[in-house]
């Protein structure tokens, strides 16, 4: 599904990705871990096609196209979705107003005609109780007075809706307590199949005991320096990265 080939990203004339390789299948989970400064929120910042992050040379292809050469809306709409560590608030839009108009703009890219009030209504709610969302949370403005469990809930709904074939969570576990982290793993795995793809951003095991990854990377200077399974975490937690 994604292909990374000798990747070389800076910042503000800084290297920070160096000949990064990575490769990920369709519905495999892959957890990157590492230091501060490792390159870890840059590959997220990366292939979302975030301004003033700079590709020298290398490489993405998504689902077999040129991911680079893509505007963000664009990798948007060809099924990439990148969960914010800390996702805006939208004063004055309400959450049933905001998520019906991206909706209609993934269908409009499809060719296919808008969804109704009435249809997005009856998928709002289903979507919703599958993930445990009350419908009044809807009516609110976008994140705007959101505890931290509810603003990363709604972005899972946001993946619900939208059905992206590979999402990337850049350290969605900041600022969560242990009862929203479990919440929103909970509703995370719920999204997971054969045919959708996770790269997971984190400092810490505790998230990764929620959701298992299929494979662990630990990044360093700005490539991958090490890879395993969920044990290879475990040890980080114990060893810590020296």
């Amino acid at each position: 599904m994604l292909e990374i080939k000798n990747l070389n990203v800076t910042v503000e004339e800084k290297q920070i990705l160096k000949n990064l390789n990575l490769n990920i299948g369709k519905g495999e989970v892959h957890a990157i871990m590492g230091p501060n400064g490792s390159g870890k929120s840059t590959i997220a910042h990366t292939l979302a096609g975030k301004p003033n992050y700079n590709v020298e040379s290398g490489e993405v292809n998504l689902n077999g196209e040129d991911l680079l050469s893509k505007d963000p809306y664009e990798r948007s709409l060809n099924g990439l979705f990148l969960a914010f560590q800390y996702p805006i608030e939208l004063p004055g839009v309400t959450n049933a107003s905001y998520l019906k108009q991206i909706v209609n703009a993934h269908r409009k890219s499809r060719k296919e005609t808008p969804i109704d009030a009435g249809e997005f209504l009856k998928i709002l709610k289903e979507k919703s109780k599958l993930l445990d969302i009350p419908m009044d949370m809807h009516s609110r403005f976008v994140n705007t007075g959101f505890s931290g469990g509810e603003k990363k809930k709604n972005e899972v709904l946001q993946m619900d809706l939208l059905d992206p074939s590979l999402i990337i969570m850049d350290e969605t576990d900041s600022g969560l307590d242990v009862d929203a982290l479990k919440t929103t793993a909970d509703a995370i795995n719920k999204l997971r199949n054969d045919e959708r793809s996770f790269i997971i951003i984190t400092h810490y095991l505790r998230l990764l005991e929620y959701i298992e990854p299929d494979y662990v990377h630990v990044f360093q200077n700005g490539s991958v320096i090490e890879t395993g399974d969920k044990t290879l975490a475990s040890r980080i937690d114990q060893e810590g990265y020296s």
